[in-house]
């Protein structure tokens, strides 16, 4: 079974919601991690809040944030501006309704 796959995909918000391992505060970096590597992308910069995790990466050029939320253990991916990712967002939307991990 997949570790990561599609819960919900938004195209109007520029939002992919995953359905993820579960994790915790602390252990989502390790998590967060591991999902930026199998999207072959890169990290450019974390931000930490009190239960939220966002990252801002780099996926193909596009840049997204990988947004974890801590008490509802759900991650997610949003774009800057979703109306010039709309073609990343489809993509990663039919990978994880496949399931990736």
């Amino acid at each position: 079974m997949a570790k990561y796959s599609l819960r919900e995909f938004d195209a109007q918000a520029g939002r992919v919601i995953l359905l993820n391992p579960r994790f915790d505060y602390d252990s989502f970096p390790v998590l967060g991690s591991e999902l930026v590597k199998l999207l072959s992308a890169s990290i450019i910069e974390k931000q930490n809040d009190a239960d939220l995790h966002s990252w801002l990466i780099d996926f193909e050029g596009c840049q997204l944030f990988l947004r974890a939320e801590h008490y509802s253990e759900t991650m997610w991916l949003e774009a800057m501006a979703p109306s010039l990712a709309d073609e990343e967002l489809q993509y990663l939307a039919k990978l994880f309704a496949t399931g990736i991990g």
